[in-house]
Formats: structure tokens, sequence, C-alpha cells
């Protein structure tokens, strides 16, 4: 019911808004027989969206109304009229903003260079494992195409995207833990986003074991290759190549013509194999609870895809074996008890056990 068409009301208690006038001043003193305090010109309908809204501690808002005492004083004095509030969010953040949070909160892979390319986690593993001359991995070297699906994985997880089911006592082991779709919001990478949905429109859930399968198209149930992602290691240089790391070639062999990815800028590959070493050696902190997610599980991809003794390669013979001792050191943690104790660094531990399972 609208607030001017109440019947008649007290006028004691009404505030003015900023700006309007006492509307009791100027009116005609009270006759005989009428109560005192009430309102009688028709024109006081018109105030009522003006008065000011009385607040209180609770969540509802009180308000004073007002009417023209057209009617008789039988009906007496009506209570103050009450409105609730509609669509109050406080300061609870919606799950889209956390989202984009999480992709904000992504730390720079070098604090001492803000002005640095931002890789993905299959980039850096890409990265290094190309030949920079010739511009192709190793022919040799078949681990990094599983490497990069589970690169894939990990950088979901580190953007809030997916996370692995809560422990029971039914599957404490991380390799029987399922994955689960935590947001299906778009993260603005071609290959995360086409797996997200893959994810999301699975039947069944499944482990990061069984998803590196998937992704990889290594399963002999035909109803399952769809999840296959294809062409990979191809899509993952283009994106090098559109950051101006790359560059596109074509070499010729015997029988076939394959493209290639000669490394252009070998400043951005320095800055990543410098910091791939110092993770073990001049940040080497020895508690692997206070180590940076991203260097955790770009030392874990780098040991999974085979390109981690490439990457230290270049070190004097001292500091390699200190590297390769810290990084066996991590390798070889029970991947279990650090994913209990670290937080969000649960599917990192999954894609080790995974990898190392197998």
């Amino acid at each position: 019911m609208a607030l001017w068409a109440l019947q008649p009301c007290e006028c004691e208690g009404l505030v003015a808004a900023p700006g309007v006038q006492n509307p009791t001043q100027g009116l005609e003193p009270s006759q005989p027989g009428r109560p005192q305090g009430r309102m009688s010109p028709w024109w006081l309908r018109f105030l009522v969206p003006f008065l000011k809204v009385q607040s209180s501690e609770s969540t509802r808002h009180r308000v004073a109304a007002a009417a023209p005492c057209c009617g008789s004083a039988a009906l007496g004095q009506v209570g103050m009229t009450t409105l609730t509030r509609r669509g109050w969010r406080g300061d609870k953040r919606t799950e889209p903003e956390e989202d984009a949070a999480a992709d904000r909160e992504q730390p720079d892979d070098d604090s001492d260079n803000s002005k640095a390319t931002r890789l993905t986690l299959m980039e850096e593993v890409l990265l290094l494992g190309l030949q920079d001359k010739e511009g192709y991995p190793s022919f040799w070297n078949d681990c990094l195409s599983p490497g990069l699906r589970g690169g894939i994985l990990i950088e979901l997880a580190l953007r809030g995207r997916i996370h692995l089911e809560p422990l029971t006592a039914r599957k404490k082991r991380l390799l029987d833990r399922k994955v689960l779709l935590k947001s299906a919001a778009p993260t603005g990478d071609v290959l995360l986003d086409e797996t997200l949905r893959h994810i999301k429109a699975s039947e069944s859930t499944e482990t990061v074991q069984t998803w590196i399968e998937l992704l990889t198209g290594e399963t002999w149930n035909p109803f399952k290759l769809q999840y296959q992602l294809r062409n990979v290691r191809e899509r993952v240089a283009k994106g090098l190549v559109e950051k101006g790391i790359l560059t596109t070639g074509k070499q010729s062999f015997l029988l076939f013509d394959m493209t290639t990815h000669p490394v252009c800028d070998t400043t951005e590959k320095q800055r990543l194999l410098k910091k791939l070493q110092g993770s073990v050696l001049e940040r080497w902190t020895g508690d692997l609870r206070r180590m940076d997610h991203r260097l955790l599980a770009l030392l874990v991809l780098a040991h999974a895809s085979d390109v981690l003794e490439k990457a230290l390669g270049s070190l004097e013979d001292t500091q390699y074996e200190m590297a390769m001792s810290r990084a066996k050191d991590v390798l070889e943690a029970d991947a279990e008890l650090e994913a209990a104790q670290g937080r969000g660094t649960e599917v990192i531990w999954a894609v080790l056990a995974a990898f190392s399972r197998a």
C-alpha cells in the first residue's frame, strides 16, 4: 500500500529531509473536536516521499509516514512502516570476484623485474625444453607432452579453478582423490579454458593421473578420446611467439618438413633459467612449505618433463651437485605429508605422485 494512501496517523516523530521545512509550520490551529497534532491539508501526502529515513542497528529501516486526516478519529494511531533492505552484500566477495582476484594475485615470476613477461607454467616448461637455435625439443624426450598436461592442471589449481576432493577415511591417498571443479570462469587462456570445459562436461569425476592420461589421449576407452587436447606443444609455442620470445621457422628433413620455433629473446630464457636455478641455490629455504608455489610447481614439472638436468646443466660442478641434491630432496619428499601440511599445493604433489608412479 502506498504511504500516502494510509489513513490518519500521528505526525509526531516526523523528521523532514534536508531542504524541506517543518510541514507543521503555517498550518491552521487545531479545531475543537479534532485530535491534537493531526494534519488536515491534502497536500501533505506529497511530502511523504521526502521524509528522512530513520535507520536502526538491525537490518531494517523504519520510516515515519503521514497522511491527511480525512477519516474518523476512531481509527486512532497508525504504526510505523517497516521497509526491508534488499540486495545487501556487505563485504562478502562473490565468486567471479574471487576468480578475478586469484588471477590478479598471481605473483610475478621474478620480483626483481616487475616488467618481465608473465608466462604460464606450460610456456615455461616448453621454453626450458626447446633447443635455442634448432627451435624444437629433443627427439628422445617423450615426457614433454604429459608434462605439459600436468602443468595445465596445476595452473588451473593455482588460479582457483579446480581442487581435489576433501580428505576422507576411504580416500586418503592423493592418487585416489578426484578432481573437482571449483569455478568455470574463463581464464583467458585457450588451453586452460578448453580443459575447464572438459572437466565440466565429464559425466564422472576423475583423479589427477586419469586426467593427465585423458588429456594426453592415452586411454583405451573410445568414449574418452573426446577429452584429448590436440597440438598442445604447437599451441603453447604459438603463445610464446605472440609474446615475442620465440619465432617461427621451418626445417626440412629427408621425408618431411617441420615447423620450428627458435628462441629470439634469449634474455627471457636466461631469466627463467636463473629463476629455476636460484630456487635450489640462493633462494633455497630448506622448508618446502615456505617455498613459492609456482617455483615448486616449476621444479616438479621440469622433472616430470625430463628437462630439469638440461636446465641445471650450465652450472659449475659444485653448484650443479648442490642443486641436484636439493632438487632430489624435493622430488623424493613424502607427497602425502607435504600435501596435508602445505595449503594450496595438493594438486602439485598429486601431479608429482602421478609421474613418480608411472
